[in-house]
């Protein structure tokens, strides 16, 4: 379980919040997907989880110990994919397990091989990023993301750069592998449809400085048609509801 307790976070210069008062409980294998407005704190929060920036007050636990890089094996996919444009596929997919110091054995070769031919990157393995369309660099982000098995998965819009249909067939192959391996997942994301249809719950934050303002629990996630499904558009109406009113404070 990944326990956020009164988390806040301020910009060191000058002392300003930028998030107030974080608590989540997010249960082994659930995927939060945080919907706020611009500069509410989103991307800090995910920062603030892996260690790249410290928090101010509270503490945030995974398992019951403080969460860290040295203790934990943390994934992180960025807006930017994050790829090494001087590594091929397969090399950037094996960065995260080198950087870790594990063992590359005939097990490990089989289990990227079987995700890379999951996300339909198999003979991109010897390309470089830069001979590889948007759709094909997220694939190999979330193929290294999922390749590492962490404890935990951070998200930053990960899919926000790639066109619709695109996005819906990445996000299918993301939800497929995320089923097999229950990862424990924070998901950051504009989009209110990515959010119900990718998220077991949805946190919806406040404008600058960023507190929660609610967590809406998903009944879509369980459905088989969830993007045309009633309930799809009962929680959607509820979530923009819950926007106009407390964005325009």
């Amino acid at each position: 379980m990944l326990e956020i307790k009164n988390v806040d976070v301020f910009y060191d210069k000058n002392q300003s919040e930028v998030l107030i008062d974080i608590n989540l409980q997010i249960k082994t294998g659930e995927i939060y997907a945080i919907i706020g407005p611009s500069g509410c704190g989103k991307s800090t929060l995910l920062k603030a989880i892996s260690g790249l920036t410290p928090y101010s007050k509270g503490e945030i636990l995974l398992n019951k110990k403080k969460i860290s890089a040295k203790h934990h094996t943390i994934g992180l996919i960025p807006q930017n994919y994050g790829l090494l444009t001087w590594k091929t596929v397969f090399d950037n997919i094996l960065l995260p397990l080198n950087i870790k110091g594990r063992q590359i054995d005939k097990t490990t070769l089989t289990n990227i091989d079987e995700i890379m031919e999951k996300l339909e990157i198999r003979l991109l393995k010897d390309q470089f990023p830069n001979k590889l369309s948007g759709g094909q660099k997220q694939r190999v982000a979330i193929a290294r993301a999922f390749v590492l098995q962490p404890d935990i998965l951070l998200m930053d819009e990960p899919f926000s750069a790639l066109d619709a249909l695109t996005r819906e067939n990445i996000q299918e192959l993301f939800l497929k592998i995320w089923k097999e391996q229950n990862i424990t997942t924070l998901l950051i994301t504009h989009s209110v449809e990515e959010a119900i249809y990718l998220g077991t719950k949805i946190v919806i934050m406040s404008p600058s400085p960023g507190r929660i303002i609610t967590i809406l629990d998903n009944p879509v996630h369980k459905i088989e048609n969830k993007r045309t499904s009633l309930e799809h558009l009962q929680i959607a109406t509820n979530i923009r509801n819950i926007m106009t009113k407390e964005w325009k404070k």
